[in-house]
């Protein structure tokens, strides 16, 4: 296989760099990948940064240092050394979620904006008017876009947008946890919760639970993104549901396709995400 891949100068072999792979987000992310990737007679080497942008940079040379024919990357921030390393580097790329500042690349995401806005619009059809948001770190760009899409729906339903009603945690369900704890000490306690991701959401259900707070009863929560696990909480959790192995099957034909074609030109590709109501969420308390 070396001898081959000195000889056509291909490994056909793809790096993939994801921020954390005990999100299951990126479990079923990668399988979309991998399952299209082996079809077309590719191999993934796979690095998980820890949400370190450091390290995240220092796996990305190894990765070159492999010669790999091309890059897919799920940012988990960025910073200047990755920036440089990426826009100095003619390797073949595709971004996923996330941009990454003055790098020109292929991206393929999903809609954050409107998926949020779906969001929070199916909590406000409810009944509800005091709606927190948890959201993941204010770095990343996938946060940002889900806050804007909470703050767009509710400022057209003529609803004032709290600060403290916004938290910002990491992606986790600790981060979930941390975040519902905070909010559910308030004075002005929110009666529905958008949480940015599924992990967030299920860590804020067993936090709410701590605290006798009943979910949807007392309190509707709605997650983001759908993961396998989001049927099995208590309760099924309702949800915005990112199409996760699409998104990882056409990240796989975009590289592949640059890989063939380096100098055609960059494209963005946005998919739509869609609510998905399970029992997690119900009309507020005194409202028929």
């Amino acid at each position: 296989a070396v001898a081959r891949s000195l000889k056509n100068d291909r490994t056909h072999t793809i790096g993939m760099m994801i921020p954390n792979n005990s999100n299951p987000y990126f479990a079923e992310l990668i399988q979309g990948i991998e399952d299209a990737s082996f079809e077309l007679g590719y191999n993934i080497i796979l690095c998980n940064s820890y949400d370190d942008p450091k390290k995240q940079a220092a796996y990305i040379r190894v990765l070159m240092e492999k010669r790999i024919d091309g890059l897919i990357l799920v940012s988990s921030g960025s910073d200047e050394d990755l920036s440089m390393l990426l826009a100095n580097e003619v390797i073949p790329k595709v971004l996923v979620d996330r941009e990454v500042t003055g790098v020109a690349a292929d991206l393929i995401e999903a809609d954050h904006v409107q998926g949020a806005y779906e969001a929070t619009r199916y909590l406000i059809s409810l009944g509800h008017k005091r709606i927190a948001c948890v959201a993941g770190p204010d770095t990343l760009l996938p946060s940002g876009g889900r806050v804007a899409g909470y703050q767009r729906a509710l400022k057209e339903a003529g609803i004032t947008v709290c600060d403290d009603f916004i938290v910002h945690s990491d992606f986790t369900s600790e981060g979930g946890f941390n975040a519902f704890q905070k909010l559910l000490t308030l004075d002005s306690k929110p009666t529905a919760i958008f949480a940015s991701n599924d992990l967030m959401a299920i860590g804020g259900i067993c936090a709410a639970n701590q605290a006798g707070v009943k979910i949807p009863q007392d309190l509707s929560v709605i997650g983001y993104d759908d993961i396998a696990l989001a049927s099995f909480s208590t309760p099924p959790l309702t949800t915005i549901a990112q199409p996760k192995y699409q998104i990882g099957q056409l990240t796989a034909k975009t590289l592949v396709e640059r890989i063939s074609n380096p100098d055609s030109q960059v494209r963005r590709t946005m998919l739509t995400p869609e609510l998905v109501i399970r029992q997690s969420t119900s009309r507020p308390a005194g409202i028929n």
